[in-house]
């Protein structure tokens, strides 16, 4: 159900193949003697009820809520041959109950992608271009993602191109990331104020993949806690990971450097997952170590910016909750997993956070800072528990449950902040 362009239906061209219900609606052929030119329609929903007692902590505008996240995705999918393929895809979001609404919370109708691809032969390898607007992400999607915790998913107006050979593949894009509006329908936009593109490689051995992209990333009218202006960074990133039938590794770092309002950037962050798996045993458990680390501005007066960009992170990266922002952080998560059946997936973590510096305020997803808490003693900053459950019910629906407490530390508390629950229930269906 993730991205939806890339389901491949011709093989409903054989008659030989067991049919579902409506499954002349995904694959209409277009062509007696090409199967693979045929027209597809598809549809993704999700609900999802959220209660939160502690938005930001408590700390002003937080408040307790309990609401619900609709989405309601269709889309439609033109195949002309294998080498051409034009997606089109809209979305229609809303927050009932959700007092405090932001940008990802609501889109009444807007287009979700719409973008042309095609497929070519080259040179013994295989060249794949892309343009329009389009959904792409990165690896475990820690700073590049489709965004898929909040309500809105996040889009790029964008040009791609990838060359595969090989264990090899070289990327290169240049996007506009799509802003969320909802003052009417289809309003969403992008613009030459807020640009991301880069090129990247990929390398597969056996069962491990090394990757590193340049990326460069512009913003207009940035503000962070001591500088506003123009920003301008260049990124950088390498990272390492893979998986045995026991093992399972991903390391990932990100360096930045730039400038903005003529002020120098040199930023940073670390991500790493590792665990192993007892594949022998019942219920195959997981015992896993998840470790971050970013970056924060260690000198308010010294006009260098050391505050970490966390780009377009994905929130279910840490939990739905919103508790952990990839800024100004050291994060260290231990967790198992467990499986009581093929479909069912349990998993219980607790984490446990600090400060990089103590002169950086504490950050929330994606990179809102909590009032009150930069240049404050006590860089601990709290312990949270998580317990989730993911349940494959059918072929089509799929439902989870996650809960979150978190116990903040005093430098959260001396703001008038308080522990935090959070609790979500999900089903979503796809079609």
């Amino acid at each position: 159900m993730f991205n939806r362009w890339q389901e491949d239906w011709s093989v409903l061209a054989d008659p030989r193949v067991p049919r579902e219900p409506l499954d002349g609606l995904k694959y209409i052929p277009l062509s007696s003697g090409d199967p693979n030119t045929y027209l597809s329609f598809g549809l993704t929903v999700r609900e999802r009820f959220e209660g939160l007692d502690a938005a930001r902590f408590g700390i002003a505008p937080g408040r307790n809520n309990n609401y619900l996240l609709s989405r309601v995705e269709p889309h439609v999918d033109l195949r002309l041959g294998s080498d051409v393929q034009i997606f089109t895809q809209f979305i229609s979001a809303f927050a009932p109950g959700k007092t405090m609404i932001a940008p990802p919370d609501r889109d009444r109708l807007d287009l979700e992608q719409g973008f042309i691809a095609a497929v070519e032969p080259v040179a013994g390898g295989t060249l794949k271009l892309r343009f329009g607007r389009q959904q792409f992400a990165f690896d475990l999607q820690r700073f590049v993602s489709v965004r898929d915790g909040p309500n809105v998913r996040q889009s790029y107006d964008a040009a791609w191109a990838d060359y595969e050979l090989g264990a090899w593949r070289v990327i290169s894009f240049y996007s506009q990331p799509v802003q969320d509006r909802d003052l009417r329908a289809f309003d969403d936009y992008s613009s030459g104020r807020l640009i991301y593109g880069g090129v990247r490689l990929e390398r597969k051995f056996g069962p491990a993949e090394f990757t590193a992209y340049y990326s460069r990333f512009t913003q207009d009218n940035a503000h962070y806690l001591t500088v506003s202006g123009n920003e301008r960074r260049d990124i950088f990133d390498i990272r390492f990971g893979g998986a045995t039938k026991n093992i399972d590794w991903d390391a990932e770092a990100m360096g930045q450097t730039g400038e903005i309002a003529n002020e120098p950037i040199t930023a940073w962050a670390i991500g790493s997952l590792a665990g192993y798996t007892f594949a022998d045993s019942l219920w195959k458990p997981r015992m896993g170590l998840q470790v971050d680390a970013a970056s924060g501005n260690g000198n308010s007066h010294d006009h260098h910016l050391g505050t970490f960009n966390p780009l377009f992170p994905n929130g279910y990266y840490f939990t739905l909750a919103g508790f952990t922002g990839y800024v100004n952080l050291i994060h260290v998560k231990p967790s198992v997993t467990i499986h009581p059946t093929a479909t069912l997936k349990v998993m219980a973590a607790a984490a446990m956070q600090w400060r990089e510096t103590t002169a950086d305020a504490v950050y929330v997803q994606p990179n809102i800072p909590i009032p009150g808490t930069a240049g404050k003693s006590g860089r601990y900053t709290g312990t949270y528990e998580q317990l989730r459950v993911d349940w494959a019910i059918t072929p089509h629906y799929t439902a989870a449950v996650e809960a979150v407490h978190f116990g903040i530390g005093n430098a959260i508390r001396r703001t008038g902040g308080h522990d935090g629950n959070y609790v979500s229930v999900e089903l979503k269906f796809g079609w």
